[in-house]
């Protein structure tokens, strides 16, 4: 494997994964002790963190509902990490019975975990490929298996793009990705910020990680979706985004952001 774990061949135990944490946080069974060491550390930095990513979580699914409600039929889900139902296709499925998902990772341990993610359906692929190579993720076969780049795709970054750093230059892979996309296309999008609280203690325990976290203000988040017009009611703390429910008490503490944009022909 890369110094930097990016391009493993084999599921790297030996450092906490960000997929594997989110899975641990979120309840699942799909991490190893070094991940749930690295969870309740940030839960004691951060003792919002599990309330906000079930709170992600569920943007995620009312974001879905809402892009395969306005007529997507494929969906490109970047950074999908591990199986946690309802999934992307489950929760598109409630919607409309004929959506096609490619589900892009680059944990191993995900691809190894397709058949719980897929359920043995054809429509679907998971691919072993990573954000940082945008090109690479819209070129890989099994991603042009199930999108068809001339149609409306959503495209999903969720909780995966504060994993770039500066450096990686995030605003210009987010727009390599939109400008594969055709008009009527939707990007959904949500991002980790310290706007609500300093989070410096937080960041330190990914940078054990195989991936660093990198907080982001609202300002900085907004110029990811560059190219594309917001729906309403723009970028929000992801419990305030379209809610379904009464929002928690402690939803003004999440340090997340949500939106939902689409591109103009």
């Amino acid at each position: 494997m890369s110094q930097d774990g990016l391009w493993a061949s084999e599921v790297d135990t030996s450092r906490p994964h960000p997929a594997r944490i989110y899975d641990y946080l979120l309840g699942g069974k799909d991490h190893y002790e070094v991940d749930e060491k690295a969870g309740d550390a940030l839960a004691a930095v951060a003792p919002e963190v599990r309330i906000g990513v079930r709170a992600n979580r569920a943007f995620m699914r009312r974001a879905v509902r809402y892009v395969v409600g306005s007529g997507v039929r494929q969906i490109l889900d970047i950074g999908t990490g591990l199986p946690t139902s309802p999934n992307v296709h489950e929760t598109a499925d409630e919607v409309a019975p004929d959506v096609r998902v490619a589900y892009v990772d680059n944990d191993p341990i995900v691809r190894s975990h397709a058949d719980a993610l897929l359920n043995g359906t054809g429509a679907n692929s998971i691919v072993l490929a990573d954000l940082r190579d945008p090109r690479g993720v819209v070129d890989h076969p099994d991603v042009r298996r199930v999108i068809d780049f001339d149609e409306p795709v959503a495209l999903l970054l969720v909780a995966v793009v504060h994993f770039l750093t500066d450096a990686e230059e995030p605003e210009q892979i987010v727009a390599t990705l939109r400008d594969a996309l055709a008009p009527g296309s939707f990007l959904v999008l949500s991002h980790a910020t310290g706007d609500f609280a300093d989070r410096t203690d937080a960041q330190a325990v990914y940078r054990k990680a195989t991936a660093t976290l990198n907080l982001r203000s609202r300002a900085e988040i907004e110029r990811l979706f560059d190219g594309f017009e917001l729906v309403e009611p723009g970028l929000a703390q992801v419990p305030f985004w379209r809610p379904d429910t009464e929002p928690s008490a402690r939803s003004g503490e999440i340090g997340f952001y949500g939106g939902v944009a689409r591109k103009q022909g």
